[in-house]
């Protein structure tokens, strides 16, 4: 227990501090933009993989604290056995999906645009670096519901 605590304080603070970044750099855009009358070049782009990072991690997150998005409607007229029975579907349905999308994929997403040595156009940076956050988020829920699923 005291691991994932110390996961989700190191994620909480890392999200809010790419959500910060993100702010102070939109604020340069506008203001580069209305009083400059020069809009910055790297800033939509910046902007565009915060929101990535920012979504995606967000995401493992939320998934790590239980406060997903759920339609609770037909579990509850279950037995609690049955509901409890219907949490470990859901949760070895939820390893198994972050495990074949977000971590092989996420993997394979990465690996290609490093081969191809693909960067973004205005701040050159590798694309991979940009969509390492794909199996890290899904590293990370795997290792939320293995937890939950050890813990019930």
């Amino acid at each position: 227990m005291e691991l994932r605590k110390n996961i989700d304080k190191v994620l909480a603070y890392f999200l809010v501090t790419i959500m910060g970044v993100m702010v102070l750099n939109v604020l340069w855009q506008v203001f580069s933009r209305f009083l400059l009358g020069s809009p910055s070049s790297f800033t939509d782009e910046l902007a565009r993989y915060l929101m990535i990072w920012i979504g995606i991690l967000g995401a493992a997150y939320v998934s790590g604290k239980n406060l997903h998005v759920a339609i609770d409607v037909l579990p509850k007229r279950f037995s609690e056995r049955t509901q409890r029975k219907l949490q470990l579907v859901v949760h070895w349905l939820v390893i198994l999906f972050s495990l074949g999308a977000l971590v092989i994929g996420g993997s394979r997403l990465v690996y290609i645009t490093h081969v191809l040595d693909q960067h973004s156009p205005a701040l050159q940076v590798p694309l991979s670096v940009v969509y390492l956050v794909i199996p890290i988020s899904g590293l990370l829920i795997i290792y939320y519901k293995i937890s939950d699923l050890l813990n019930d």
